[in-house]
């Protein structure tokens, strides 16, 4: 593909998914992975890092129109970063050592997302909330470091995970999204410094961001994350609901048919 297309191409996309995902809490980089390996030969391990590179570009679009609206600094921020952060190095690790292959990433990836879909979307469809106290705080630091490996592992920030698994607790998306972004962004700096770093001491792979496709994504997204994060407050939290379900089914299903 021609280096001018290859930036156009790259552009829109991170436009159009970012400002899809960017009202759920979701900065759209676990959708941008098969677009990545089929549509623009990122290769394997380097379509992770380049993934974590489109959050750090774009995320801050949507942060500032979310920052209008409260602070970020939230206790439930707080919560997150201290198991992403963690989560995400070792996630790095875990990926170049162990995972390099791109067909077992992706079956991995879909046997995770396909189950918090279906759940969100049939709670939402059944109207049911979850019974009892929210969720602890020890309970969210856990989940979000488990959720910080995978998000190294993959390249998606954790965002996609963590505000399916929130929300379906009953956690309202008006706290999540911000949170689950802010948390993303700063987890996917982390990410990618291991990631350069593992590159420097890590011969015969493709490691290191595909910086042309990750900044022109990511400037796509800074764009698509604004005007979603604006679209928020207008939708209604069922059909926002319903929505960061279906995304999360539509991936996996991308996912298995490719990876088969």
């Amino acid at each position: 593909m021609d280096a001018g297309v290859l930036i156009v191409v790259s552009f829109v996309v991170g436009v159009a998914v970012s400002v899809v995902t960017a009202p759920v809490g979701v900065s759209g980089a676990v959708f941008l992975l098969p677009i990545q390996i089929s549509v623009l030969s990122v290769p394997s391990p380097a379509v992770t890092p380049t993934n974590l590179l489109f959050n750090v570009v774009s995320i801050p679009g949507a942060l500032a129109r979310y920052s209008r609206r409260g602070s970020l600094r939230s206790p439930l921020t707080k919560l997150l970063l201290l198991g992403t952060l963690p989560g995400v190095v070792l996630g790095a690790v875990i990926r170049v050592r162990l995972l390099p292959d791109a067909a077992t990433f992706k079956l991995i990836a879909a046997g995770l997302l396909l189950p918090l879909g279906l759940w969100l979307c049939l709670r939402t469809a059944a109207r049911e909330h979850p019974r009892g106290a929210r969720p602890s705080g020890r309970l969210i630091t856990i989940t979000a470091l488990a959720v910080g490996v995978v998000g190294g592992i993959y390249g998606i920030g954790g965002g996609s995970l963590l505000s399916p698994i929130l929300v379906g607790r009953g956690v309202p998306l008006t706290e999540v999204a911000p949170a689950a972004l802010t948390s993303t962004l700063i987890t996917s700096i982390a990410g990618a410094a291991t990631y350069t770093a593992l590159a420097l001491t890590t011969s015969g792979t493709d490691i290191a961001p595909d910086w042309t496709i990750g900044i022109s994504c990511g400037l796509g997204g800074l764009v698509g994350g604004y005007l979603g994060a604006h679209l928020q407050p207008v939708a209604p939290e069922r059909a926002l609901r319903f929505l960061l379900g279906a995304l999360a089914i539509a991936t996996a299903a991308v996912y298995t048919a490719q990876a088969l």
